[in-house]
């Protein structure tokens, strides 16, 4: 599984930090492991340089084998926070598309 950063020119894409949230996806998306051929992540602050309440955004796509992409987007105050609601989000939607793809 591949995660690949990308961010707007507000938020620092700092290595020590790539590092994290990929140990956060990792962590968070590893039952899925096997059907994830690559995620995506896509960060912006949708206020710019202004302050703002759930200005940071998180934008999650999930390629999954033989499958559309599965996109799970999250708002919040810090980076961390929308990282991590969109991977509950994300596992949300993973689990329910799989599974009821092994039920059929």
């Amino acid at each position: 599984m591949t995660i690949q950063f990308n961010t707007d020119k507000t938020i620092s894409g700092e290595e020590r930090k790539e590092d994290y949230f990929t140990s956060l996806i990792t962590d968070g998306l590893d039952r899925f492991r096997s059907h994830i051929t690559r995620i995506e992540v896509h960060l912006s602050d949708e206020n710019g340089k202004k302050d703002g309440i759930n200005d940071i955004r998180c934008l999650l796509e999930a390629r999954l084998e033989g499958r559309q992409p599965i996109v799970a987007i999250d708002q919040s105050d810090t980076v961390e926070m929308a990282v991590t609601g969109a991977i509950h989000k994300m596992s949300a939607s993973l689990a329910s598309i799989l599974d009821r793809s092994h039920r059929r």
